[in-house]
């Protein structure tokens, strides 16, 4: 299987993608810890995730495919990966409780795991169950309680977990302990597919995919809350081809206060900018002229030194020769940068204006809960919400993107979104020529 992206705007052969199930039925009990922007229909989710499926494949000719499904196949016929698996998943559940009831559960799972579908070990991987058992008066009177520890409510972005760099893939170690896990199933995905691994982020590096954007002749790699400076040296050093690239600092929003930041807001690199062909970028003017970037240049021996000279995104960009086209705020907060470019000029972009009253409500509630923190914000996105809907300027429906001549192909995202991220997170771009 061919694997490597070299520029954004390649176009788009293959992806990998994961339906949501379980897992954000639980990540909706409680939102906020589960890392989303806001609570949504669960049912609705799941057909906007289908419909996503559909257009890849049916409009754009890409090459879908489901996580779940590569690791089920392979488990179904190869008995060495299937014992890959089930060794993964027996070492994330847990037994306490009752000495005797505990020893016999582990006994009875391991010797029925030959029986059990391979379903069941991908679930025990999805959602890290404990088992407490406690024996009650009686024959067989026991108390069984299962808990489900931070489920992976957030593998629907399949971005994230992976870099796929000129050089192969370049596997994540998460931030955040919610999201700490997902690697470990990807990674059994990537060895379904025979797909060798270029390098595995060791602590206490942190990387994340949506941090990272191939441009052809050079690299951005976001640096912040999610990715670290070890994550992106260890990516410089062992897996880029590339000879130049510029490490851009995760900025804050301009109209939050110093001491009352949100870094949610611009979470990863592709929250406040994206390629959308290869000459033309979007992003909010604000956040790229509010971001730090270090260059660094690639030297004979394959090491990568840095520059004594810094600039902002906005600068770097422009120097490089990309229009910018710019967004509001509210766009910005509604996932207008989280489209996915399908090839030079055509992207498959997030219908902004079915979403803006929801982030916008969401906004609202957080400034009347903390207005110090979040009412300079909420009053610009109000007024950014009322321009845009007297003009009809919403992304992609910009005048901008006409007259630039890039193709926006809208997709409505609206509970999806509510996950924080669009259609450029939910999906892993495996292979671009």
């Amino acid at each position: 299987m061919n694997v490597g992206v070299k520029a954004e705007w390649h176009r788009l052969r293959s992806v990998v993608i994961h339906r949501p199930g379980i897992e954000m039925h639980l990540g909706l009990l409680a939102p906020y810890a589960s890392l989303y922007e806001r609570a949504f229909h669960i049912g609705e989710a799941i057909r906007e995730h289908q419909r996503l499926e559909y257009i890849l494949k049916r409009e754009f000719g890409i090459a879908v495919h489901k996580l779940k499904a590569i690791i089920l196949r392979r488990s179904n016929s190869d008995v060495q990966f299937r014992a890959r698996l089930i060794d993964t998943a027996l070492e994330w559940i847990n037994f306490r409780g009752n000495r005797e009831e505990v020893l016999l559960a582990k006994k009875d799972l391991e010797a029925n795991s030959e029986i059990l579908d391979p379903v069941h070990f991908f679930n025990i991987l999805l959602l890290h169950p404990l088992i407490d058992l406690s024996k009650g008066k009686g024959s067989r009177a026991i108390y069984l309680d299962i808990t489900e520890r931070q489920p992976l409510s957030n593998l629907y972005f399949m971005r994230d977990q992976q870099a796929i760099t000129d050089n192969g893939i370049f596997i994540s170690r998460m931030s955040k302990p919610q999201r700490r896990r997902e690697s470990l199933i990807t990674r059994l995905a990537w060895e379904a597919l025979d797909i060798p691994i270029t390098h595995e982020t060791q602590s206490p590096g942190t990387f994340e995919g949506g941090d990272f954007m191939p441009m052809q002749d050079f690299a951005l790699i976001g640096v912040g809350d999610r990715t670290n400076y070890e994550g992106v040296n260890q990516m410089m050093n062992t897996a880029l081809g590339f000879p130049e690239v510029a490490v851009v600092h995760q900025p804050k929003h301009p109209l939050l206060p110093d001491n009352k930041t949100d870094r949610m807001i611009s979470m990863h690199l592709d929250t406040y900018l994206n390629v959308a062909s290869s000459s033309i970028v979007v992003g909010n003017e604000l956040m790229l002229k509010g971001a730090k970037v270090e260059v660094y240049t690639r030297e004979r021996k394959g090491r990568y030194l840095k520059r004594k000279e810094t600039t902002d995104l906005y600068s770097y960009l422009k120097k490089k020769g990309f229009t910018i086209i710019g967004i509001t705020t509210l766009e910005q907060m509604c996932y207008a940068t989280n489209f996915l470019c399908v090839q030079d000029g055509m992207i498959l972009a997030v219908e902004t204006d079915r979403i803006a009253r929801k982030v916008l409500s969401n906004l609202q509630l957080k400034a009347k809960e903390d207005p110090q923190k979040y009412g300079m914000l909420m009053q610009q996105a109000s007024k950014d919400y009322e321009q845009l809907r007297m003009t009809g300027n919403f992304f992609p429906h910009k005048k901008e993107i006409y007259e630039n001549g890039i193709d926006a192909f809208p997709i409505i995202l609206t509970n999806l979104t509510g996950g924080y991220g669009g259609a450029h997170c939910m999906t892993c771009s495996l292979y671009r020529s």
